[in-house]
């Protein structure tokens, strides 16, 4: 029997669930397949003439498939870490998705597309609102405006606190020092805070 096996004097890897989310075509989906070891579950479908009117699709007209509720992976950081990741739908008309999404997430991750940047609030609001920690990731898609952090930051009008990094969604290493960004971060903001609070 399977449970047999199992080592009990082996501590349990704290298991911590992560949002990646943003605006409509920010490279979501990408992120969580680039950073995932397992297979990653994806809800996309065929972007539709129905969806013409319904889905702004300015500065990503070349885009044919859209998350219709959520994208699934995981990552091993060390033995004693695991995050499991949800990519959030973009599209407004997803957004009821979003409150679900976020039950007993530890943080998140706005990817942000300097093409469209104002895609980017209504993330940063739903997580302030809901006291969540996040970090904002621009994600840099080639021939878009390039923008140091600190003025993204500045654009953005994020706290001084908050990290705000550039990243290739498609690379590995780079979505995954987004990540460890994150977890760094989720840590001294924990440390910072009161007992009891």
């Amino acid at each position: 029997m399977a449970s047999e096996n199992f080592d009990q004097s082996q501590p349990m890897a704290a298991s911590v669930k992560i949002l990646i989310a943003g605006g409509f075509g920010v490279g979501k989906t990408t992120m969580v397949g680039a950073l995932s070891e397992i297979t990653p579950l994806r809800t996309e479908e065929l972007i539709t003439e129905l969806s013409a009117g319904v889905d702004d699709l300015r500065g990503v007209e070349g885009k044919t498939t859209t998350t219709v509720a959520l994208d699934f992976g995981r990552i091993t950081i060390d033995p004693n870490l695991v995050l499991y990741l949800f990519g959030t739908p973009g599209q407004d008309r997803f957004w009821f998705l979003w409150d679900e999404l976020a039950r007993g997430a530890l943080g998140a991750v706005v990817l942000a597309d300097t093409r469209r940047l104002e895609g980017s609030f209504a993330a940063i609001d739903f997580f302030e609102r809901r006291g969540v920690a996040f970090t904002v990731a621009v994600n840099c898609f080639e021939g878009a405006p390039l923008y140091t952090p600190v003025e993204v930051r500045e654009a953005l009008d994020l706290d001084e606190q908050i990290p705000v990094l550039l990243c290739d969604a498609r690379d590995r290493a780079s979505a995954k020092n987004v990540l460890m960004t994150l977890v760094e971060y989720l840590i001294t903001r924990a440390a910072a805070t009161p007992v009891g609070s």
